[in-house]
């Protein structure tokens, strides 16, 4: 049976990426408020301390006129 309401977007498990160097889980170290809608998360490898940078934006407003989404992830690694 469907949900009657959404879920919280803040209850949404965030997509935790590979490190790219020994491809271990990596785990979300901070976010920071990145331009316009979009958040600036970084992930920590836990095994070898590497960093990534991914910036995100906001779902509900990655809606672009036309009718095309936007990417939602970007890494900047």
């Amino acid at each position: 049976m469907p949900l009657a309401y959404p879920a919280d977007p803040s209850l949404i498990p965030i997509e935790r990426p590979r490190c790219p160097k020994c491809q271990a889980p990596m785990m979300l170290a901070r976010i920071e408020h990145g331009p316009a809608v979009s958040d600036l998360l970084t992930f920590e490898c836990p095994k070898c301390e590497h960093l990534q940078k991914v910036l995100t934006e906001d779902p509900a407003f990655a809606e672009r006129p036309g009718g095309k989404a936007a990417d939602t992830t970007a890494p900047l690694t």
